[in-house]
């Protein structure tokens, strides 16, 4: 069985997955300054993931990932 902690990455891991499939295969067209912001999101939270003590977040993670996935699912309704 999963744990919580599992699950939740989990999830981060499926909505990264669809923001690379959306910005891909869907050749999204998207203003330079939504771009920027959905780049500066995953950017933060890959920097999180990555800290060499090993200590992130990971109510930090899903926000920034859940918020980069949200532009881009705002952005194409």
């Amino acid at each position: 069985m999963m744990t919580s902690e599992g699950l939740r990455l989990r999830k981060i891991q499926r909505l990264a997955h669809e923001i690379m499939d959306e910005v891909n295969l869907r050749e999204v067209q998207m203003p330079p300054e939504l771009l920027t912001i959905v780049i500066d999101n995953l950017s933060r939270a890959v920097g999180d993931l990555t800290d060499p003590s090993g200590n992130y977040s990971l109510s930090y993670l899903e926000e920034k990932v859940g918020n980069a996935h949200s532009l881009l699912v705002k952005r194409k309704q």
